[in-house]
């Protein structure tokens, strides 16, 4: 008999027929749990997935055909979700665990920055023009004395100082702190749309109106 995880939502031992819906729900519902945040993260979804197979099984096996198929729709929702998240949170956890800093020796300005971001842009090279991107808006900042000039800064770092200068712009601010990360040292793929937005914010906290 296995045992449920800590916190987790007992079953009851009536045949499982969620919607599918229902079962995104559960999903979401159960990775949301303070159990999952722990180190043995990946262990302990494996568990829980493995144990909702089972009864998942269990019940269908008294079940009519049609509802069996429909459960089967639903363990493969269920097994595509957990994929893509599995996969986010070991792309996150690599990032965090190998950011570095923002501005590597460089003796650019910002201005000069901005420009490789731009032709980055121009050329259809949205990871590079994230970072160049982010990298241009972190040494605006310090060339305009609203932030510190202290080496090795991560993005963490400025995200953190930055949303107690500019308050009403922590959430685009932490975004973008994070989608640096992602790119420069977790291997993330941005696209336009991202490298977009980090260069709109370079131009917003500049108070810049770029046509």
């Amino acid at each position: 008999m296995s045992l449920p995880l800590p916190g987790s939502v007992a079953f009851v031992a009536a045949p499982l027929d969620p919607t599918p819906a229902e079962a995104r729900g559960w999903l979401r519902d159960e990775l949301l749990k303070p159990a999952y945040h722990q180190e043995n993260v990946l262990q302990q979804l494996r568990n829980w997935f493995s144990d909702l197979f089972d009864r998942t099984s269990r019940a269908a096996a008294s079940t009519p055909p049609l509802v069996d198929a429909a459960a089967l729709l639903i363990f493969a929702l269920l097994a595509v979700g957990l994929i893509w998240l599995l996969s986010r949170v070991r792309v996150s956890r690599r990032a965090r665990s190998e950011a570095g800093p923002v501005l590597e020796d460089t003796d650019l300005s910002a201005v000069e920055l901005r420009r490789r971001a731009e032709a980055a842009f121009a050329d259809g090279r949205f990871s590079e023009a994230v970072v160049e991107a982010f990298r241009a808006l972190v040494l605006r900042q310090i060339e305009r004395g609203r932030l510190d000039d202290l080496p090795g800064m991560t993005a963490h770092e400025v995200a953190l100082a930055l949303d107690g200068t500019y308050p009403d712009r922590r959430d685009p601010i932490d975004d973008a702190g994070r989608l640096f990360d992602l790119v420069r040292y977790g291997r993330r793929t941005a696209t336009a749309e991202q490298a977009r937005q980090v260069l709109d914010l370079d131009d917003d906290l500049a108070g810049l109106v770029r046509r």
